[in-house]
């Protein structure tokens, strides 16, 4: 299983925000949005074995679950519709107990630290940062959960949980990248056993 954990710093936790301004006043949610479309999507399919949590301002967690995913498609209002939909849910997450508005699709009133504590129980937590060592260097783990942000950096609070909690903290490259792009670069050093064959 391969696990994306994603912190939208801005994202929003209502799900009155305009689908057609996601650039602006919904927080970067277009951000979030490519970020699912990169994890879960092949050219003519879904990657099964990938899960993507994007944690929306601490307030929020949602989860998308590729071996379960049903009516997603891969452009940004398509997940965005989606997401408020999730978002319209969280009355019925109860604690850090899920909500499941669409198949495929949780919602729950979690937060980023106890989203990568439970996350890095069940993989190797790689934080994905541009001052981290390169990916080439490190050998593919088993079962990784990575963990990025958006277009903020985290703060030093988060930081601080990241050092505490990661097992490595790689770059996928000299230049720094968009955080989809990022999760692309991941994708192929995985499918690629870090570069070893194709």
């Amino acid at each position: 299983m391969r696990h994306f954990v994603v912190h939208g710093h801005d994202a929003p936790t209502t799900a009155d925000f305009d689908l057609s301004d996601l650039a602006g006043g919904a927080g970067r949610l277009d951000v979030l949005c490519r970020c699912v479309g990169a994890a879960l999507f092949l050219s003519h399919g879904v990657r099964e074995d990938v899960r993507v949590s994007l944690v929306l301002a601490d307030e929020l967690t949602v989860r998308f679950e590729g071996s379960e995913i049903r009516y997603l498609n891969p452009d940004e209002r398509n997940i965005a519709g989606m997401l408020r939909k999730a978002i319209e849910a969280k009355s019925r997450a109860i604690g850090h107990r899920e909500a499941a508005p669409s198949p495929g699709v949780y919602v729950s009133k979690r937060g980023f630290e106890p989203t990568v504590e439970a996350a890095a129980r069940d993989g190797t937590v790689v934080q994905l940062h541009e001052d981290g060592a390169p990916l080439a260097d490190v050998e593919p783990p088993a079962d990784p959960v990575f963990v990025l942000s958006d277009h903020r950096d985290f703060t030093d609070a988060e930081a601080s949980l990241l050092a505490d909690a990661s097992d490595e903290r790689v770059r996928v490259g000299p230049e720094v990248l968009h955080a989809d792009h990022t999760i692309t670069v991941a994708h192929n050093y995985l499918d690629t056993d870090g570069y070893t064959h194709y």
